[in-house]
């Protein structure tokens, strides 16, 4: 195993702290894992990670080393992309995650393109709700909605995502549609968390000066979008959604828009990645490709 080798081996341990979950993530068995970060400390003179039954921790040699890594491993990569004579000699496996609805509807149908394109590269996709941690889990990159916690890693913003309010043609016809947000008091909303149990927002809506929320009756709460679409489509109450997400399902008549002066903050849409010189060839062609897509229906 040469030193570079061993190198990409010790900062995916570093950062998954885990010997087993670094195998996983590189393909590797973990006896070549523990045998890579061995030859790494003996060739070093200087132990680099703690090891316990429980958890991996870097060492203070092992921060050191980390640091000069990740900028030595990104010249080499840099160096290496000088030589590609063509974009289909660009190889590796890229680990994404982003929601169930962007995923489906605007992604997958436009990834036999890219692939086409960059036809030595494999697409890992997470789909789902959660928050994922980028780097315990391995994630090159993520796609996120919504307001950011300042976590250290690089967010590119891309845009943001219009709003609308919708329910069903049955939901509509039982309750009545809503003319102004008094009349909100005889309906029910459709609760979304991400965490059953906490709090959900209300209905929200701008009025003129600023966005405020009005709780509302409602015999439903979801974590997850396909869920949240599902309960809308059954009558179940108002949703406030993405209309990216809802446009078809518009277009084709099984919900409809109400209340549309009553605007809902846009929500940002951003690409998080880790570290802006650790970032592979792959990767930044991946990230600039699903920024080109969503630009389309960002506004």
């Amino acid at each position: 195993m040469d030193r570079i080798e061993s190198m990409r081996i010790f900062m995916k341990v570093a950062e998954l702290e885990s010997f087993s979950r670094a195998g996983e993530i590189l393909g590797l068995p973990k006896a070549t894992i523990s045998s890579g970060i061995t030859q790494l400390e003996s060739s070093l003179g200087a132990r680099l990670l703690h090891r316990t039954t429980r958890k991996v921790q870097m060492t203070q040699d092992g921060e050191t080393f980390y640091e000069r890594c990740r900028d030595l491993l990104a010249d080499v990569e840099e160096v290496e992309g000088l030589f590609q004579k063509s974009p289909s000699t660009v190889s590796g496996r890229i680990r994404v995650d982003m929601s169930v609805p962007m995923a489906r509807g605007l992604i997958i149908p436009r990834l036999p393109e890219f692939l086409e394109k960059y036809p030595e590269i494999q697409i890992e996709l997470s789909s789902t709700d959660r928050k994922v941690d980028l780097i315990r889990e391995g994630f090159d990159c993520v796609v996120r909605v919504g307001t950011l916690a300042d976590s250290g890693l690089i967010a590119r913003p891309v845009g943001k995502l219009q709003i609308v309010n919708c329910a069903s043609p049955a939901y509509l016809e039982k309750y009545g549609r809503p003319r102004k947000i008094e009349d909100l008091q005889k309906h029910y909303l459709i609760q979304y968390v991400q965490t059953l149990g906490t709090k959900p927002d209300g209905f929200e809506y701008f009025d003129g000066e600023k966005y405020r929320t009005v709780n509302m009756k409602s015999k439903i709460t979801v974590n997850n979008v396909d869920a949240y679409t599902a309960a809308c489509l059954a009558g179940l109450g108002i949703i406030q959604a993405p209309l990216v997400g809802a446009r078809e399902l518009l277009k084709s008549k099984k919900l409809e828009e109400v209340l549309p002066k009553m605007k809902v903050e846009p929500m940002q849409v951003s690409i998080v990645y880790p570290h802006r010189r650790n970032l592979a060839k792959r990767v930044q062609i991946f990230i600039e490709w699903v920024e080109k897509v969503l630009k389309d229906y960002v506004s």
